[in-house]
């Protein structure tokens, strides 16, 4: 493997050129099995009119009034295909920080014309490739943590070193520019803008002191030469999804970890390598500079990883922590709600061609002004079994049901979903939770390798069920809900929200589903989040080619969908090259902050290197937004 052209590669990609798939599954008996499937989504499909046609419940009055627009506060836009950002007549955006911005006076300019940031500013400053946030109300104070997903480094890295890091000071430059940031924001009377120096600003990196609780802690799975107790880990990389507690703290969830190490003497046969995408060599050549990183020396440390770490907002010398109870896999984000009985639940989605859906349940109740003590340490693990009939199953990840003690389950959580038998998915990202009902809604990205190719684990990922298509490029968005309105309930109903795709340039199921149309086509759902008045916000990292089976799609964007009706409207489109992802408000939901992540061009400064970015979007009129 070229290591310099790994850093090309998407992250996907990457772990597939590390360990190819092998291919279990016939194509005709795939084909014959995905039409000929009785009770899918209860009716039949129609593959000749080139749309999912669906029965009663699922989409039946959503797809006829798809091509309406009537119950959104806004003129959807146009696909957009330049290097630019478009929002709806009446509303208007402007950059509130970038990757680079200072965070402390110290670090003003720090930036260079060169794109390229010192190393001894790089912790001062705005992390880059923006992803998920949340914002929080501290003593009347508005903070903003947003997570940095993974760093460019033929982008920020000095034009010498060829994008990837040659030196310790270059790999603590990368490790700098990830992880977390919390900072002030406020109004200055022409907009928001980061308030520096607060005494609230923070960044969290990859080197930043954790610790870690629940079962796992201390097992001598996650011990290593530099914490023999297994307690303390350092860092948090790869922070994709985000969510928030209900007692008012951030939760950073840490996705394609295993990218971050590789080994510079003899690969160890080590358990779970092979299944979370561990290898010799790493995506930005940390372990030739830092042991922590190197698995010839820590074999354990990508045990470190993969975790839902808690950082509190109001205390910036608080640590933060690593909770081993809600499991180890590619979390993409972490949704919080309660039981009918006060028990917290965690829905959670492990972002891999064909891989699970988890929730977590704790043991311990809570109500508001309650302690806090437990509830994200002390609880069962489950994982989704999704069945052809529109039923589904959480099946308890526990000793008896997997035959691997707690402490394994949870360090090797895939291992366990599939010895229980979960149901294989096409790359569950966000989840999303209706504030007005008990009814969850996950994207389910896209999968290639859909009645190709099985996951690493070797389970089989057939056409069916809330997976509906082979090779699926498009993705799709499920949504369930549990018995008796409970999210404690053991089981669930479920149907497809829409399946995305192109009425345009594609043929039967890939044309999307009803509710899908010339004027609001997308592919690639990622993030997903409710406004207060029960909208769901879908944000896409697709394909922007804007060509053949994409054609007329355009950039990546931001739709706005109505759970009631099924339209989905757009909203939002993004620069060329770019992701959406991140979303959240202001306190007063007068304004949304949108997270632009690896744009094209010279986005958002008309010259120079590209910046992801968080942008501000408001409606002229003043109104609320969200």
């Amino acid at each position: 493997m070229d290591i310099k052209k790994t850093v090309d590669l998407s992250w996907d990609d990457f772990d597939e050129l590390r360990s190819p798939r092998p291919a279990d599954n016939d194509f005709d008996q795939v084909v014959e099995r995905a039409v000929s499937r009785r009770g899918f989504l209860g009716g039949a499909l129609a593959f000749g009119s080139g749309a999912a046609v669906f029965g009663s419940g699922v989409l039946g009055q959503a797809g006829r009034a798809a091509a309406q627009t009537s119950g959104f506060a806004f003129t959807p836009v146009p696909a957009g295909t330049g290097f630019d950002l478009t929002v709806p007549e009446g509303y208007d955006w402007k950059p509130l920080v970038r990757w680079g911005d200072a965070l402390w006076s110290e670090a003003d300019g720090a930036y260079g014309s060169d794109g390229v940031v010192p190393v001894a500013m790089s912790d001062k400053v705005f992390g880059e490739n923006t992803d998920g946030m949340e914002t929080f109300d501290v003593d009347g104070r508005t903070v903003l943590v947003i997570n940095s997903e993974y760093a460019n480094p033929q982008i920020n890295l000095p034009e010498a070193s060829e994008g990837m890091a040659a030196s310790a000071d270059e790999v603590t430059l990368l490790k700098n520019i990830q992880g977390v940031t919390v900072m002030e924001i406020a109004d200055s009377g022409t907009g928001f803008e980061v308030v520096k120096d607060s005494p609230l600003n923070r960044r969290i990196t990859h080197d930043t002191q954790m610790t870690m609780d629940g079962p796992a802690a201390g097992h001598a799975l996650v011990q290593t030469n530099a914490d023999p107790e297994g307690r303390s880990p350092k860092g948090t990389m790869n922070n994709c999804g985000s969510g928030r507690t209900l007692w008012g703290t951030y939760l950073t969830c840490e996705e394609n970890f295993n990218g971050y190490f590789g080994a510079t003497g003899e690969m160890p046969a080590t358990e779970g390598y092979d299944r979370y995408g561990i290898g010799a060599e790493g995506r930005y050549a940390y372990e030739t500079f830092d042991p922590r990183f190197d698995l010839t020396t820590e074999p354990n440390e990508p045990n470190r990883h993969g975790w839902i770490t808690e950082i509190d907002p109001a205390d910036p010398a608080s640590t933060p922590v690593k909770h081993s109870a809600l499991g180890r896999f590619k979390h993409e984000n972490a949704a919080m709600v309660q039981a009918a009985d006060g028990r917290i639940v965690v829905y959670m989605g492990d972002d891999e061609r064909g891989e699970f859906i988890y929730r977590y349940v704790s043991n311990g109740t809570w109500a508001e002004g309650q302690p806090t003590d437990g509830l994200l340490s002390d609880g069962t693990l489950y994982v989704a079994k999704f069945n052809d009939d529109q039923t589904g199953a959480w099946l308890p990840l526990t000793p008896e049901s997997t035959g691997m003690a707690i402490e394994e389950i949870l360090v090797f959580a895939r291992m366990a979903g599939s010895k229980v038998g979960a149901t294989t998915m096409d790359r569950p990202e966000w989840i999303a939770t209706n504030p007005l009902r008990a009814e969850v809604y996950c994207a389910l990205t896209n999968n290639k390798n859909r009645g190709v190719s099985g996951n690493a684990g070797g389970d089989a990922a057939p056409v069916g069920g809330p997976n509906p298509r082979e090779v699926n490029n498009y993705g799709q968005i499920v949504r369930w809900w549990p018995t008796d309105e409970d999210h404690g309930a053991d089981s669930f109903s479920w149907d497809l929200y829409v399946m995305a795709g192109n009425p345009s340039a594609a043929e039967g199921m890939y044309r999307g589903s009803a509710n899908v149309t010339p004027g609001n086509m997308f592919n690639s759902p990622d993030g997903m989040v409710f406004s207060s008045d029960g909208m769901l916000w879908i944000q896409t990292d697709g394909d922007d080619s804007n060509e053949g089976e994409f054609e007329g799609m355009g950039n990546n964007q931001m739709l706005v969908g109505n759970p009631e009706t099924g339209e989905i409207a757009r909203f939002l489109t993004a620069p060329n090259g770019a992701e959406v992802t991140g979303l959240t408000w202001s306190l007063d939901r007068k304004v949304a902050f949108v997270g632009i992540q690896h744009p094209g061009g010279s986005w958002p400064d008309g010259e120079g290197k590209p910046r992801s970015a968080v942008v501000a979007v408001w409606r002229e009129d003043g109104a609320t937004i969200g």
